[in-house]
């Protein structure tokens, strides 16, 4: 199963999203809300991954039950 491209470049964009964010709030002097920033866009990411992993599992046990 070939991972679809919308999510690749999701994550991408939420990555860079949060990088630039990031550093702009670092240069304020707003380094806690640059935690909580990066903090938000790892848990965003990780539940787009556990989606994805989700599917992944799904199509598997699927093709195993075929073969039953």
């Amino acid at each position: 199963m070939i991972i679809d491209a919308d999510i690749l470049f999701k994550i991408a964009g939420v990555g860079l999203v949060v990088a630039f964010l990031y550093t702009v709030l670092d240069q304020a002097g707003k380094k806690e809300y640059a935690q909580w920033l990066a903090f938000f866009g790892f848990i965003y990411v990780l539940f787009i991954v556990l989606q994805a992993l989700d599917t992944f599992f799904s199509a598997v046990r699927s093709v195993l039950m075929f073969y039953e």
